[in-house]
């Protein structure tokens, strides 16, 4: 199981990828549903408002049809005994030749479903048709009977063709001549409004199919504009971080330089002529000794001094590389040393504070601190002109805080704009490696560089051994 999880492990870069598209994709996934669902309601609102429209309009044709129809022969009805056959045969005989259009035509049934006119389908004339049904169970001349014994009225169908002979949706008006007991009626075809609602359907639906094409290359083309977004920035990101990395590394090499070259200034001007002199106090007693000088005593004292000095500069040179007390004896001394020895070499006037850490910090940071402290101190002596220098150390529920005060000259207005210094640079970077923060304020009446390292670096009493000399704050 590890190991398929290992296959499909993403980068860093596909993450960022992921976490920017997946969003954009189910928005853009949740914006064209909506979209879809909303224009196919009212699309179906619309098709159903022309349906309804357009079988109205049907309605009102037969309407007029039947009307026209009664009004051409009701001046024979109207005057008719309901047993005049003479009146019955010329009114069939007016019916059966009322044929328009393709399919359209008048027919009659008696009360008794008998069909009486069928001009376009003669076949169903002289027949009873009470118990006809369409396709759909429809019992359709009881309908066309019921319909004209209530008055008048509409009924919906199918009906063979006269054309096809098919059956067809078809919409009958029906109205009654009551005393001679016919069911008189005449229909259309509504296939032709089934077909302009299919077609109105088939062209909604494409357009929603379209709408989905467009959000979709819209989406593609904003997926591929996240992911060439991304490539631009990574390769600029890489290009910078590459150039960070070699700027960091020229510092490096720099900072390794100078310290080197101070090294090497230390023990040439330092040891090397402390121990030259030394050489020189042994030749002149070696000397003395051979000829029996008393003064050879002199000579020899003098050199064992200057052998004292040459092991406290080592001391010295050694302590500024790497202070042995902040292994042994942690942070609080080591910083306490370091301002003694700074008040002791410049006569400055000096204050050290720190209180008692609830909690004690780890290597790294004691490290960082007292690296921070010892630029700060070094920068005082040689650029700021100060009198007054005060160091402070404590812990805080945010972690813990070193702080350096001078009142000097406040760094140089050109070399702020110019950018911080190496000695700057390298403070922050120790406090970026750390998660920490570096707040540097300066003005013409002194500087204050506070150094910030989080809770995560203060180790918890119950994992710090007090007789461990290397984790003591």
């Amino acid at each position: 199981m590890a190991s398929l999880f290992s296959r499909f492990s993403i980068s860093y870069g596909q993450k960022m990828f992921l976490l920017a598209s997946v969003p954009l994709v189910l928005a853009v996934s949740a914006i064209a549903f909506l979209v879809a669902a909303q224009s196919r309601a009212l699309a179906d609102r619309e098709i159903r408002s022309l349906e309804e429209q357009l079988i109205e309009a049907k309605k009102q044709e037969l309407r007029n049809y039947v009307t026209q129809a009664r009004n051409g022969f009701y001046f024979v009805y109207g005057s008719a005994a309901p047993d005049d056959e003479a009146a019955k045969q010329q009114v069939k005989q007016i019916l059966a030749a009322m044929i328009y259009g393709d399919e359209g035509f008048f027919f009659v049934y008696d009360y008794d479903g008998n069909n009486i006119v069928s001009p376009r389908q003669t076949d169903l004339i002289n027949k009873n048709w009470l118990d006809y049904q369409d396709s759909e169970g429809t019992p359709v001349v009881s309908e066309f009977l019921w319909t004209a014994r209530s008055g008048a009225g509409y009924v919906e169908h199918l009906w063979p063709k006269p054309s096809t002979g098919e059956e067809a949706r078809m919409i009958t008006y029906i109205t009654s001549f009551p005393s001679w007991r016919w069911a008189v009626g005449t229909g259309v075809f509504i296939d032709d409004v089934v077909s302009s609602v299919a077609a109105t359907r088939a062209e909604v639906e494409a357009r929603v199919q379209q709408t989905f094409f467009y959000i979709g290359a819209i989406t593609l083309a904003a997926l591929l504009l996240v992911f060439l977004s991304g490539l631009v920035i990574n390769i600029r990101e890489r290009r910078l971080a590459d150039a960070k990395l070699k700027e960091l590394a020229q510092r490096v090499f720099d900072t390794q330089e100078e310290e080197r070259g101070r090294v090497a200034r230390e023990l040439h001007d330092g040891i090397s002529q402390i121990l030259v002199g030394i050489k020189y106090a042994l030749d002149v007693t070696k000397r003395r000794l051979d000829r029996g000088d008393d003064r050879a005593q002199d000579t020899l004292d003098k050199g064992i001094d200057n052998l004292g000095q040459a092991i406290n500069e080592v001391r010295r040179i050694s302590r500024d590389l790497r202070p042995g007390v902040l292994d042994d004896l942690g942070l609080g001394p080591a910083l306490h040393a370091l301002t003694e020895a700074f008040r002791a070499r410049t006569g400055l006037e000096t204050e050290f504070e720190t209180a008692v850490f609830r909690n004690r910090l780890s290597q790294d940071a004691k490290i960082a601190l007292y690296r921070i402290a010892q630029e700060a101190l070094t920068n005082v002596e040689r650029h700021s002109g100060a009198s007054k220098v005060s160091v402070m150390l404590r812990g805080h529920r945010s972690g813990g805080t070193l702080r350096i005060e001078d009142n000097g000259c406040g760094l140089d207005d050109t070399k702020r704009r110019a950018g911080p210094g190496i000695g700057l640079r390298n403070m922050q970077e120790r406090m970026d490696q750390l998660g920490g923060t570096l707040r540097v304020l300066s003005s013409r009446s002194g500087t204050v560089i506070e150094a910030q390292v989080p809770l995560s670096h203060l180790l918890p009493p119950e994992k710090d051994g007090l007789s461990d000399p290397k984790v003591r704050a």
